[in-house]
C-alpha cells in the first residue's frame, strides 16, 4: 500500500484531485485524523476540510494520478 501526504487548499484543487482519482481503477482513500473517505467522492473529500494535511492511501498505479499527488504533496 502506498501512502502520501497532501494538502488541498481550494475547491478547484479538490475537484482536480477527485477527477484524477476517479479515473483510477483501484481504491483510493483519504484520511484526516480518524475520519476516512473515498477519494473519488467530491463531497467526501470536502467534508474533511480544506487546508488540512491528508493521508492518501492506494494500492494501484496511474501516471496521471501520481502527477496530481506530486502537485499537492507536502513534506
Amino acid at each position: 500500500m502506498n501512502e502520501k501526504l497532501i494538502q488541498l487548499k481550494a475547491t478547484d484543487e479538490v475537484q482536480e484531485f477527485v477527477k484524477a482519482a476517479s479515473a483510477c481503477d483501484f481504491d483510493i482513500n483519504l484520511q484526516y485524523e480518524r475520519a476516512m473517505v473515498d477519494a473519488k467522492s467530491f463531497l467526501g473529500v470536502l467534508s474533511l476540510g480544506l487546508c488540512k494535511r491528508l493521508i492518501v492511501s492506494y494500492t494501484g498505479a496511474n501516471s496521471m494520478f501520481e502527477t496530481i499527488l506530486q502537485k499537492y504533496r507536502v513534506a
